[in-house]
């Protein structure tokens, strides 16, 4: 059973003690900065010069610097941009002013875990990894909640560097949810395995492949997109509040029956076996070693893939479908963004 801590077992005042620096504004970036500033944490964002993100940060009210600046300031550095600029940003601005005392924090342990980045001993190297978007962190708070996060520490030089990450943990709201400790290793390689197998490749793939069999049988596009994408999320808002159960409970028991029925045609053994070398290659570290040499060979074949995944049929006809309906606030991403 994980070991979970709330509110009850924060003490907020130690992170209100220390000088935070966010490095990075993007999705995480920017929930975490607002709300240790609205839980009065002194807080700086730390951004490369000319970044675009300067304005949107001081408009919020928040103090930004070079990145340099922001460390050497700090007590308490946050890594929040991408992980495969962190190693880079980390050797050339941080290291240089990360002296025996101070804390080195992250939101997910893939620089950690893989090697990329190696902290000095006589420093605090811990985690907080919400388990959610960032513009969520940020709603949840604002609301009065809070999102999960999980929590771990690498180093503990100084003998406090969990209670001052549960500290942080309460400043952004997590506290309110439930903060599960783990280790870095696990906090990468479930995540990893999450995005590539469910979250983000395996549903991506599904419905990709669902939509593209009813096209090809003759289906209206229009319905295929419906059938296959548009009520996914009604489904998985369901399982988000009761698990499976409570989703066969809501549906009909034709569309449970279907479940039962074609859910281990789709998802066979083979597809477990692709699953497994899926985390075999994760825990060997032979993902992390081609994602990081594709971002340093320049990311032709990432490139290549986006902008073909950006102009498929699906998505043509789901942006045109989702203007029909502004209830849902559409969003629409413009190939090459």
């Amino acid at each position: 059973m994980a070991t979970i801590y709330f509110d009850s077992d924060a003490n907020p005042e130690l992170i209100k003690s220390k000088k935070v620096a966010v490095i990075g504004y993007g999705s995480q970036g920017h929930a975490h900065a607002l709300n240790l500033k609205d839980s009065g944490v002194d807080v700086k964002v730390g951004l490369r010069p000319g970044s675009k993100s300067q304005t949107k940060a001081e408009k919020e009210g928040l103090a930004v610097s070079a990145i340099d600046a922001a460390a050497k300031w700090a007590d308490v550095i946050m890594m929040l941009a991408p992980d495969t600029a962190q190693p880079k940003i980390f050797e050339q601005h941080i290291l240089p002013h990360l002296v025996a005392g101070k804390t080195l924090m992250f939101a997910h342990g893939f620089n950690i875990r893989f090697g990329t980045i190696s902290p000095p001993e006589d420093v605090d190297v811990s985690m907080v990894a919400p388990k959610a978007p960032g513009h969520r962190v940020r709603e949840l708070y604002q609301e009065g909640g809070g999102t999960p996060s999980l929590l771990a520490v690498h180093q503990d030089s100084s003998g406090q560097a969990k209670e001052l990450a549960i500290s942080y943990a309460h400043a952004i709201g997590s506290t309110k949810a439930a903060v599960l400790e783990t280790t870095f290793e696990e906090e990468t390689e479930t995540d990893l395995f999450g995005e590539q197998a469910v979250l983000c490749g395996g549903v991506s793939e599904l419905v990709k492949a669902g939509f593209e069999t009813l096209v090809k049988a003759g289906y209206q596009p229009e319905l295929a997109y419906f059938e296959c994408m548009h009520e996914l999320k009604l489904i998985v808002d369901l399982m988000y509040r009761g698990g499976l159960n409570y989703m066969r409970y809501s549906v009909s028991d034709t569309a449970e029956h279907g479940d039962y029925t074609g859910g281990p045609k789709i998802v066979t053994e083979e597809t477990k076996g692709a699953m497994k070398k899926l985390l075999d290659n994760i825990q060997d570290g032979s993902y992390a070693k081609n994602w990081i040499e594709e971002n340093k060979n320049g990311r032709k074949w990432f490139d290549e893939v986006r902008h073909r995944e950006q102009n498929q049929e699906l998505e043509r006809v789901g942006a045109e479908l989702r203007e029909l309906m502004p209830f849902i606030d559409p969003i629409t991403i413009k190939p090459g963004e």
